[in-house]
């Protein structure tokens, strides 16, 4: 394929990093050389990787090929709907309205809380004993 009809868009969720590469063709969806079916196993996964394309009504239309890196399988497939998204975006400018208004180009600030010390875990305190 030619690099120059590629698309990029770079997503991130939680420690989640998503590169993807948005190519006109059958709609085959690759992360790190496996089909997406293979990595992603629960229907609420795929159907969020899938979001951005159902939301511009381009299902089927693009191959995706992505790179993702941390985070585990719900940050990764978060990522990688924001890269999506993205792409799209870099794809066609008018993209940008729809998937604005479902909140899909927006990076999910919602990140694990710190441990404080003297607590069990960022905000769990030990049982506290009155006698």
């Amino acid at each position: 394929m030619n690099t120059a009809t590629y698309h990029r868009g770079t997503g991130r969720r939680k420690c989640a990093i998503a590169q993807v590469r948005l190519s006109t063709g059958t709609g085959e969806i690759m992360v790190n050389g496996k089909p997406y079916e293979q990595l992603f196993m629960l229907v609420d996964h795929r159907r969020m990787i899938e979001q951005p394309f159902v939301v511009t009504d381009t299902l089927g239309k693009y191959n995706v090929e992505v790179k993702t890196v941390g985070g585990g399988v719900s940050g990764q497939a978060g990522a990688i709907r924001h890269g999506i998204a993205r792409a799209l975006v870099d794809l066609n400018e008018s993209f940008k309205g729809p998937l604005r208004q479902h909140g899909l180009l927006t990076r999910d600030p919602r990140v694990k809380e710190r441990k404080k010390y003297g607590l069990k875990r960022a905000r769990k305190a030990p049982q506290y004993t009155k006698r």
